[in-house]
């Protein structure tokens, strides 16, 4: 019989004091072996309560961006022999006790990288604005299922699990400069699409917090380039 999958979940944090360690009290523990978050260069104590809760805290004195951040959780979890990360956000607007819907897939069925939809049945969101809805549910979904040749319907979703096995693929380039910020997250699943990987889309909730507890760190026009970025870079072949 096969030893079980290690398996990692991971949040970043920029000034989530009040929603982190929330979201850290909601990882099921008996689906991970260990929750780690980074702090990004928070000033309000965000790591210090996600600690409180039991995460493990990687501190970022300066603000670097998610992208970063992500590929820090990915360095930790392979020195430290895990075999999944799960990413989920620090703003408590992914549910933590849906983990198990990202990791089954992966646990059962050896898919390599499973992606969280609020768009498929079984799935839902809330407090979205309109022109947020148009964008993560039909433009950049549009344009991600156009260039990878794969008809996918959240493509915008953070909440997601993969086999850190992925990273073993040298064609898998995630140190580069320009994947700091938020293009990072579609690069990873646009690659593991077009390298063959396995691949699925599981139906989850999401849920944004309401504007006076902080919305989203996301900037109307530099947030939305840096996500759709990689589409056109990788789409052109200006990158790979």
């Amino acid at each position: 019989m096969s030893e079980p999958l290690r398996v990692l979940a991971f949040a970043p944090a920029t000034n989530e004091r009040g929603k982190i360690g929330a979201v850290v009290s909601k990882v099921p523990r008996d689906a991970v072996h260990e929750v780690l978050v980074y702090d990004d260069g928070s000033t309000d104590g965000s790591g210090e309560e996600a600690a409180a809760q039991g995460a493990k805290i990687i501190r970022g004195e300066v603000r670097r961006g998610v992208g970063h951040t992500i590929r820090e959780a990915i360095r930790y979890a392979r020195e430290n022999k895990f075999d999944v990360l799960t990413i989920m956000a620090g703003n408590d607007k992914d549910d933590p006790r849906e983990i198990p819907r990202l990791l089954d897939p992966i646990v059962k069925d050896g898919f390599d990288f499973v992606q969280g939809s609020r768009y498929l049945p079984g799935g839902g969101w809330g407090n979205m604005p309109l022109y947020r809805q148009v964008a993560t549910r039909w433009v950049h979904p549009m344009l991600f299922s156009l260039i990878s040749a794969r008809r996918i319907t959240d493509s915008t979703n953070g909440f997601r699990a993969f086999r850190l096995s992925l990273f073993d693929d040298p064609r898998m380039k995630i140190d580069q400069e320009w994947l700091d910020q938020y293009e990072l997250e579609p690069y990873i699943f646009y690659q593991s699409i077009h390298l063959g990987y396995k691949v699925k889309e599981v139906p989850v909730h999401k849920v944004y917090p309401d504007w006076a507890k902080g919305y989203t760190k996301m900037k109307p026009i530099t947030g939305w380039w840096s996500i759709l970025r990689p589409l056109v870079y990788l789409g052109l072949g200006i990158k790979n």
